[in-house]
């Protein structure tokens, strides 16, 4: 689920949660954005509104809802394909001592948002390890 295209990542968040809504089949990436944002009520409303799809978080110092629930699907997609390898084992215990999936990906994601940036910075690709 990678794009450059902010609006259009954006504009699947809100077909993905119409269908859901609607419920219409939902296929491939639909079934994970669907799962995040049943698990972030606090941006139904939000992803909902397409006003939104254009708007810059940045510049509003809001967290960017949107990069958080991407994050979310980064690390399910990641610990399906155990890549960076043994990331899927690190998940599992990180859920066994959280007993709670969704805190043990918050816990991953301040990882991940590290990562992210240092690529971003340097202009490199992320560290796989």
């Amino acid at each position: 689920m990678y794009s450059q295209n902010r609006e259009q990542m954006r504009l699947m968040f809100q077909t993905s949660w119409n269908k859901f809504q609607q419920k219409q089949k939902l296929e491939g990436v639909e079934l994970l954005i669907v799962d995040v944002l049943k698990q972030h009520p606090e941006y139904q409303t939000l992803v909902s509104d397409p006003a939104t799809l254009s708007e810059d978080f940045v510049e509003t110092h809001q967290v960017n809802p949107f990069l958080h629930m991407g994050m979310h699907i980064t690390l399910a997609e990641q610990v399906g394909a155990d890549r960076p390898a043994g990331i899927r084992q690190i998940y599992h215990q990180l859920v066994g001592k959280c007993s709670d999936p969704h805190q043990a990906e918050h816990q991953m994601m301040t990882c991940l948002e590290h990562v992210l940036w240092e690529a971003q910075t340097a202009g490199t690709a992320p560290d796989e390890q």
